[in-house]
């Protein structure tokens, strides 16, 4: 049976990029820094950029889609979006290869890849979470929500690796040198999700089958990998979660492989 990997190749404010592929099919998720940029990274992937088949935007934000034009144009993958996303794209995108539409709660796929895109609470017109399935292993990606729903936690459960956000430790982003509106706005309901939060979905979502957690998108302002890790130590300590690989994804430095 074939393997699914990913590799997270920049995650936080500054861009956002994840490399998902099987045997058959490589996806880049997200496309949040400069073509050139991301090129740099894949230097550092057993990937090549003309493996990529295609690119999967989960949101118009600028972390998550600014080398999206480029990258498409030069290496004529199409991208795929949900409507919503696509009409309030920046034009600073330019034109596609091609574009193709997904719709949240329902599965597509791309190859031997399925993506099932579930909506998160965040301050963008349709923004989404994946699950990505090939034979029978599955992959959550899940950054950029101010609050974990229902929704989420059921589309969450029973995978074998999760993405997800650890943006702010509470008390850092509080007193630290943000203005109060933008304070606000990353607490609310639809900004991102804290160290606490994020640690207490993964209590929740623990299952035997789990293997890989990397927290993703932390604030270099509002958090600290050394912040985390210290809340992880404390709050991931039971036995269980020896078997667990949990890891920080970086901004600024491609993460490792993992397979699945």
């Amino acid at each position: 049976m074939g393997s699914l990997r990913f590799q997270i190749l920049a995650s936080g404010s500054k861009g956002n990029a994840t490399l998902v592929w099987s045997d058959n099919t490589c996806v880049l998720i997200d496309a949040g820094l400069s073509c050139k940029r991301i090129l740099e990274r894949m230097d550092n992937s057993p990937v090549n950029p003309d493996d990529v088949c295609a690119i999967v935007v989960s949101h118009e934000h600028a972390d998550h889609i600014k080398g999206v034009g480029v990258f498409s144009r030069r290496y004529r993958v199409p991208v795929y979006f949900s409507e919503g996303t696509f009409n309030c794209l920046p034009r600073s995108v330019g034109n596609l290869h091609e574009r193709r539409l997904f719709f949240r709660g329902r599965r597509f796929s791309i190859g031997d890849l399925t993506f099932f895109p579930f909506s998160v609470s965040h301050d963008a017109e349709d923004p989404v979470g994946f699950i990505v399935n090939s034979n029978g292993r599955k992959l959550a990606l899940c950054t950029d929500l101010g609050i974990v729903t229902n929704l989420v936690r059921e589309s969450l459960k029973g995978c074998h690796a999760l993405v997800i956000e650890a943006n702010h430790e509470i008390g850092k982003l509080v007193e630290g040198p943000y203005p109060w509106h933008l304070k606000q706005r990353i607490k609310s309901r639809i900004g991102h999700l804290s160290n606490d939060d994020s640690l207490k979905l993964c209590q929740e979502l623990y299952h035997s089958e789990l293997h890989v957690v990397e927290f993703a998108h932390l604030s270099e302002v509002n958090n600290s990998p050394e912040i985390l890790s210290g809340k992880i130590k404390s709050r991931l300590s039971h036995s269980c979660w020896r078997y667990v690989t949990l890891e920080i994804a970086d901004q600024h430095t491609p993460g490792r492989v993992f397979e699945l």
